[in-house]
C-alpha cells in the first residue's frame, strides 16, 4: 500500500479491518496495521501501535464495530460477547478518557445492529477530523492574542498531531495551523523520554508539512526558555479534570512550572470527549504506570544495571493553575485559577486581591438616605489592570462552567471582564421592561415590597451550566433570583462569584446551596464606617433593600 500524504487520515475502517499506522515502525519504516480481531486491536493499544487520547477513543469506537460485526446482531448471547470486548477495549489504557468514551459512544448502538455501531464508529472519525480543525483554529488565534513576537518559535512535548488523532491534530494541527499563516519560525520538539513520540513521530509529521524544527531533549526544555527561544508551549490532553486540570504525557507538569516561571504562554489543545467532568479535581486521574524495560532499555540494549528499580509513569497531571489556555472545538478557556497542589500560590493570590479591593473601596454614610452607607466600587474598577486580575479569579476558581450570566447593573462590568478571559458566552439579566421579546420573569421580595429579574427566553440553553456574577452580596435576593431564572431556563447554577459580600446580612447563608466565590468581605465592624452608623450597609443602592 502507498505511503499516506500529509493529512491523510493515519486510523480508518477498511471492509473487515481497522487500519493504523504502526506508530513503533516510525520513522525508520511506514507500516500500515490490519487489525481484524478485537484482541489485535487491544494490543495494539497497549503497544502503542495506536496512540494519543482522541486516536484511542476512536480505535476503541471501531473496536466495538469489529466485535459487533463478527459477533452479529441475533440474541442475548452476542449483545453479550459484544459488550465483554467492549469493556476489555475500555481497559487496555486507564489513563485518556477518551478510550472509554469511545467504546461507550459506539455500544450505545449495538440495539440497532452491527451496522449501525460501524456507522457511529466512522461518524466520529468525521466529527473527530472537523472539529481538530476547528480547534486548531481556535487556539491558533488564542496563541497570536498572547504572543507578540513575529514568527513564533513554539515548543512542544509528545506527539498532538494526525497520528495521535483521525486527522489534523489538536497542539500540533494548531502549530500547523500557525505555520500555515507564516507565523512559525521554528518549532523544538520534546523528544519525549522514555518513547521518543517527539522526536519519533512529531518531527516525522513536521518535516512532512515542511515546518522548520529542531529537536531537544527534555531537559533542556526550560533553558531553552529561559534564553529566550519559546514564544508559546503548546501541548495536548489525555484527560482534564472539570476544574482544569490536565493529565498528559510525562513531562508536561515540569514544562508548565517552568513555562510559568519565564512568563511564556502555556496552552492545551484537546477536544470536548478528553474533559472529565465526574472528577472535581486532577487527584483522581489514574495514572497508568508502564514497562520498567522502557527505561532500563534503550533498542534492546540495557542501559541501567540488572535489577534497577524504575519509576516509569506514562502521565503527569498539570494544576489548572499553570495553564494560560485550553482550546477544544467549543470552547476557549483562560485565566485559570490554581487548585490543589497550587493552592498555596492561589490562597495567596485571592488575599492579595482581597487587601487590594479593600484598599480602594469607599464608603459614603447616609446616601442616598439616612442610616444607609453606599460603598462604592468605581476605585477598583477605575484601577488600571485590577478588573482583568479579578476576572481571571473568577474565570479559574470555577471548572465546567458552560455561560456566564450577569446581574444588572454593575454586575455586566465583572460578567463581561470574565466572559472575555474565558471565552464563554455572556446573558444579562435586567429589570423589568429593559429586554426584548419574551422573557422569563421571577419576583423577589424587598423590605418594602417587591422587584423583578428577567432574562430573554432562549438566551440559555437547557442543560447548560450557569455561573452567575454579580458585584455586591448583601442578603442575597438578586443572586436567588438570577439562580431561579437559570432554573426557569432548565439549566443549572453552577457557581457564583460576587467582588465584595457584606458581613452580618445573611447573604452568603442564603446562596449556601450554590458554590459561592467572594473575593473581598467587608466585616460588620468595618473601620471605614464612621461611630454611630453600625457595620451594615450597602455597596450600589441596587440591591440595599432586599431581605432574606
Amino acid at each position: 500500500m502507498n505511503r499516506d500524504e500529509p493529512g491523510t487520515p493515519s486510523l480508518r475502517w477498511d471492509r473487515d479491518a481497522v487500519v493504523a499506522v504502526d506508530q513503533r515502525a516510525l520513522p525508520r519504516e511506514y507500516r500500515l496495521l490490519r487489525l481484524t480481531t478485537v484482541d489485535e486491536l487491544i494490543d495494539a493499544i497497549r503497544s502503542l501501535a495506536i496512540r494519543g487520547a482522541p486516536a484511542i477513543g476512536l480505535a476503541g469506537a471501531l473496536g466495538v464495530a469489529l466485535s459487533a460485526r463478527l459477533h452479529g446482531s441475533a440474541g442475548e448471547e452476542a449483545a453479550a460477547a459484544v459488550t465483554a470486548d467492549a469493556d476489555r477495549l475500555a481497559a487496555a489504557r486507564p489513563t485518556a478518557v477518551n478510550l472509554e468514551w469511545g467504546v461507550r459512544r459506539a455500544l450505545g448502538r449495538l440495539a440497532d445492529g452491527p451496522e449501525a455501531v460501524l456507522a457511529e464508529a466512522t461518524a466520529m472519525l468525521h466529527e473527530d477530523t472537523a472539529s481538530n480543525r476547528v480547534a486548531a483554529r481556535r487556539a491558533a488565534d488564542l496563541v497570536l492574542s498572547l504572543t507578540a513576537r513575529r514568527p513564533l518559535r513554539l515548543l512542544t512535548h509528545c506527539n498532538t498531531g494526525r497520528l495521535a488523532t483521525a486527522a489534523t491534530g489538536t497542539a500540533l494541527g494548531a502549530i500547523l495551523e500557525l505555520a500555515g499563516r507564516g507565523h512559525v519560525a521554528e518549532v523544538l520538539v520534546d523528544e519525549t523520554r522514555p518513547l521518543l513520540q517527539g522526536s519519533r513521530l512529531t518531527a516525522w509529521e513536521l518535516g512532512e508539512a515542511g515546518v522548520p524544527y529542531r529537536i531537544c531533549a527534555d531537559s533542556a526544555a526550560a533553558a531553552a526558555m529561559a534564553q529566550g527561544l519559546v514564544d508559546c508551549v503548546l501541548v495536548g490532553a489525555d484527560r482534564i479534570a472539570a476544574n482544569g486540570d490536565v493529565a498528559n504525557k510525562i513531562g508536561t507538569y515540569g514544562l508548565a512550572v517552568a513555562a510559568a516561571h519565564h512568563g511564556v504562554p502555556f496552552v492545551v489543545v484537546a477536544p470536548e470527549s478528553t474533559w472529565d467532568r465526574s472528577l472535581p479535581d486532577g487527584s483522581g486521574i489514574l495514572l497508568e504506570e508502564r514497562d520498567p524495560a522502557e527505561i532500563t532499555h534503550v533498542g534492546g540494549v540495557a542501559v541501567a544495571p540488572a535489577g534497577a528499580g524504575v519509576l516509569n509513569p506514562a502521565f503527569d497531571v498539570t494544576p489548572a493553575g499553570l495553564i494560560t489556555g485550553t482550546v477544544s472545538e467549543q470552547r476557549t478557556v483562560t485565566g485559570h485559577f490554581a487548585t490543589g497542589p497550587a493552592a498555596g500560590a492561589a490562597g495567596t493570590t485571592a488575599r492579595s486581591l482581597s487587601a487590594r479591593i479593600a484598599g480602594l473601596l469607599s464608603a459614603f454614610p447616609d446616601h442616598p438616605e439616612p442610616g444607609i452607607v453606599f460603598r462604592d466600587l468605581a476605585g477598583v474598577y477605575a484601577e488600571p489592570g485590577l478588573l482583568a486580575e479579578l476576572a481571571d479569579a473568577v474565570a479559574g476558581h470555577f471548572g465546567g462552567v458552560d455561560r456566564i450570566l450577569a446581574v444588572e447593573a454593575r454586575g455586566f462590568l465583572l460578567g463581561a471582564a470574565v466572559s472575555a478571559r474565558t471565552g464563554l458566552p455572556l446573558t444579562l439579566v435586567r429589570k423589568p421592561g429593559k429586554l426584548p421579546g419574551p422573557v422569563h420573569r421571577v419576583e423577589y421580595a424587598l423590605e418594602y415590597g417587591t422587584d423583578q429579574l428577567e432574562v430573554q427566553k432562549g438566551a440559555i440553553a437547557p442543560g447548560e451550566r450557569v455561573l452567575c456574577v454579580d458585584d455586591v452580596l448583601a442578603t442575597g435576593g438578586t443572586l436567588a433570583a438570577a439562580a431561579a431564572l437559570v432554573a426557569a431556563c432548565g439549566a443549572r447554577t453552577a457557581g457564583m462569584a460576587v467582588l465584595v459580600a457584606l458581613a452580618g446580612l445573611g447573604g452568603s447563608e442564603r446562596l449556601s446551596r450554590h458554590p459561592l466565590l467572594v473575593l473581598h468581605d467587608v466585616p460588620e465592624a468595618d473601620p471605614a464606617v464612621p461611630a454611630g452608623h453600625g457595620g451594615a450597609g450597602y455597596a450600589d443602592g441596587i440591591d440595599r433593600k432586599a431581605t432574606a
